[in-house]
């Protein structure tokens, strides 16, 4: 594992907070610092636990033209988080550092976090990946694979975007297609591939993207159907995905929602969702004891207002960790 370019361990220079209040009352006092590079003690299945691991990396955003800043998410997420209250004295929860992107080598990059999420998994500890461009998702993709080569994978990303576009003459991958990169090792592997997006706009992607996704199978909820939905639609959209999975691995791009919440974003998106639209989806999946990992991609803090990006992103990492329940008992490394 190249971690000597491409790891850095964790600082408690970003876990800091209000003096004068309880104890294990807000993240800043809870968090343990987990470096990848000394050895892992394995926890309890019973346990839930987390770790914060960043992915801090442009290098797929500028392959996609995008606005570059992502590689700055993660220690923006870790900032406000510090100071969020914790309201279950159960959890633990980690910071295990993070993956730089050095040299513009996003390939190696990508390996290592997949190596990195994968040696989390293997000692029971559930990955939040904090982005970072979106290309994490192929990277993110690689460690499960290799924690869980046989079990069914359904796969949810919460995005404007399908992310499916082919690979460039330079066969080089980039934020824009990491999704179509791990089809197609599914299709090598000859493994069914169970893809699920939601709050898929129209206008951010073309019609060649929609034609990608039909040929793939792909399952789409589209941002205008959950404007008009009484809940019921998207509810059993994310129960079929849960019902016929082994492991469910969860994606949120922070563009899935309308600038007004969102303007951190490589792409912000004029007729995204709001937080109140994807909170129940979130919590339902989290709740399910079948999400293995999570991630939260394209917080771009040079691009934000009054933190509104990161803020959002921290809040729902507080409601993943207070809504996921264990894996199945059944389902083990």
């Amino acid at each position: 594992m190249a971690w000597s370019t491409h790891y850095v361990s964790p600082a408690n220079t970003l876990w800091q907070g209000r003096k004068n209040i309880p104890e294990n009352a807000c993240f800043f006092q809870i968090i343990r610092l987990l470096d990848l590079n000394t050895t892992i003690t394995t926890v309890p299945q019973t346990t839930r636990a987390f770790a914060l691991l960043g992915f801090s990396c442009d290098e797929g955003v500028r392959r996609n033209q995008g606005r570059i800043g992502a590689a700055e998410g993660p220690e923006a997420i870790r900032k406000v988080l510090a100071n969020m209250p914790i309201q279950q004295s159960d959890i633990l929860c980690f910071d295990a550092g993070d993956i730089t992107c050095t040299n513009g080598d996003l390939a190696i990059a990508q390996i290592t976090l997949g190596n990195a999420v994968n040696l989390l998994l293997q000692h029971h500890i559930t990955p939040i990946v904090l982005g970072g461009g979106h290309e994490l998702a192929y990277g993110h993709y690689l460690g499960i694979a290799k924690t869980y080569p046989h079990h069914q994978l359904g796969i949810v990303n919460f995005d404007a975007h399908f992310d499916m576009r082919p690979l460039p003459p330079d066969q080089q991958g980039n934020s824009g297609t990491p999704f179509l990169q791990i089809a197609e090792l599914h299709k090598a592997a000859q493994q069914h591939f169970d893809y699920n997006c939601i709050g898929i706009q129209p206008a951010g992607n073309m019609q060649t993207l929609f034609n990608t996704a039909a040929i793939w199978q792909v399952h789409t909820l589209q941002a205008e159907q959950i404007q008009a939905d009484e809940k019921k639609l998207s509810a059993t959209f994310i129960e079929r995905i849960i019902h016929e999975n082994d492991i469910i691995y969860l994606s949120l791009c922070l563009d899935v929602f309308a600038a007004a919440y969102a303007p951190g974003v490589s792409a912000p998106q004029a007729f995204g969702l709001t937080p109140w639209q994807v909170l129940p989806l979130i919590r339902q999946l989290a709740a399910s004891g079948k999400i293995t990992s999570y991630d939260i991609a394209e917080l771009s803090p040079p691009y934000d207002i009054d933190q509104r990006t990161a803020k959002l992103a921290a809040n729902f990492i507080y409601e993943i960790i207070h809504s996921h329940q264990g894996k199945d008992p059944h389902v083990t490394p």
